[in-house]
């Protein structure tokens, strides 16, 4: 039988962040669809009357969730930027290795202070406050 070429897969390539951004770009797209379920799951829970509302707000109140809800929102956050980094990169701009590189780091920092911004602004819409009085 006639030995066909091989597919390249990771074993292939040289491991460097870009590939990591191209993994978490889509690592992002997956969690932010399951942050959307939850949040469809919170909006039916508000519909449904004060009983779910209360029940669906008292398993949002968990530190766990809250530490969830924070990466959620940075999930979709980051695959958004991401997104408008691709859509740009449709055009034929930003695919030189220095541009991808300074434009990978844009999205990074972007999509970390957005994502704090967006917890703040909700923090602050919600009354929480990071002041601890005595």
């Amino acid at each position: 039988m006639k030995q066909r070429p091989l597919s390249p897969h990771l074993g292939v390539y040289k491991f460097a962040y870009t590939m990591s951004l191209s993994i978490l770009h889509r690592i992002t797209g997956c969690a932010a669809a399951v942050g959307f379920l939850l949040f469809v799951w919170w909006l039916m829970a508000l519909a449904s009357g004060p009983d779910a509302y209360a029940h669906a707000m008292h398993a949002l109140n968990s530190p766990l969730a809250k530490l969830l809800l924070a990466g959620f929102a940075f999930s979709f956050v980051y695959h958004f930027c991401n997104g408008i980094r691709h859509l740009v990169w449709d055009t034929g701009r930003g695919l030189e290795r220095a541009q991808a590189r300074r434009s990978a780091a844009v999205v990074t920092v972007a999509a970390l202070l957005l994502t704090a911004a967006a917890i703040w602004f909700g923090c602050q819409a919600m009354g929480f406050s990071a002041a601890v009085t005595p």
